[in-house]
């Protein structure tokens, strides 16, 4: 909508989607929320939202620069990143 798209210039953001019937950039950020459903989200009561989102920001700074992962050769992807650099 309009408004979306007005929140999101508004924030400096940008809208990156797939044509309908295209996954390729679906998958990865599935996979991400997925695991971190199974790793947070499931195995805690959170008393409020801001309690939720405090976690979720935490949990996003944990995958990205400290959790280990199998298929970049054991690295954060912040490691991982800054090899391909």
């Amino acid at each position: 909508s309009k408004e979306f798209k007005r929140i999101l210039e508004e924030a400096g953001m940008t809208h990156s989607m797939s044509r309908v019937g295209r996954c390729i950039d679906n998958g990865p950020i599935e996979a991400f929320w997925g695991t971190l459903k199974v790793e947070k989200y499931y195995i805690h009561k959170y008393e409020t939202f801001e309690a939720l989102q405090s976690a979720i920001d935490e949990y996003i700074q944990f995958y990205n620069n400290e959790r280990y992962q199998e298929t970049l050769n054991g690295l954060s992807p912040l490691e991982f990143r800054s090899q391909a650099a």
